[in-house]
């Protein structure tokens, strides 16, 4: 009979014993897209900005690898990465933005302060298309094929290291 009175004991060490083995382990702070082999869903987003043409799906189908970064005005690490999105544009690459739940005159503020790397910037006010691509957050980059196919998907700010990485994979997606 006093067998019985150790099971609860022995299933609550049990749990404390799964618990902190998952602690323990790294966790994963990036969630990739399901996306990234599949065409763009279907989109047509205003302009963010005065100066610059909206996105649509269509924009993505002319036979053109570019890039598509997903930003917001209020996202730190968009500012870090900033300098980095210059250098590609530098690089010939054609960048395209989607503004993410912002204000016009905040993507101005930020386009003037920071520069702007970017042939067309869409307003995503509900983050319907972040969503749809499966972009977990900002900022967020992809590798757009010529055909409108997400080839690459790049979780993070791009720093200075990933510059040649992502001229790589837009060389891969142009081939």
């Amino acid at each position: 009979m006093r067998f019985w009175w150790w099971i609860p004991l022995a299933l609550f060490a049990l749990f404390l014993g799964v618990a902190a083995y998952q602690l323990t382990q790294p966790k994963d702070e990036f969630v990739p897209s399901t996306m990234v082999g599949q065409p763009l869903p279907d989109f047509d987003l205003r302009a963010a900005h005065p100066d610059r043409p909206g996105l649509t799906t269509a924009d993505f189908r002319d036979g053109r690898p570019r890039l598509l970064n997903i930003w917001a005005s209020w996202c730190l690490p968009c500012i870090a990465e900033a300098p980095h999105l210059e250098t590609l544009r530098r690089e010939g690459v054609d960048i395209v933005g989607i503004a993410i739940r912002d204000r016009p005159e905040d993507v101005a503020r930020f386009l003037a302060t920071h520069g702007n790397p970017y042939s067309r910037i869409g307003a995503d006010d509900l983050s319907e298309v972040q969503l749809g691509i499966g972009s977990s957050g900002v900022p967020e980059t992809f590798v757009i094929d010529g055909q409108g196919i997400i080839r690459h998907q790049h979780i993070g700010d791009v720093r200075a290291e990933h510059v040649a990485v992502l001229l790589e994979k837009l060389q891969e997606a142009a081939e």
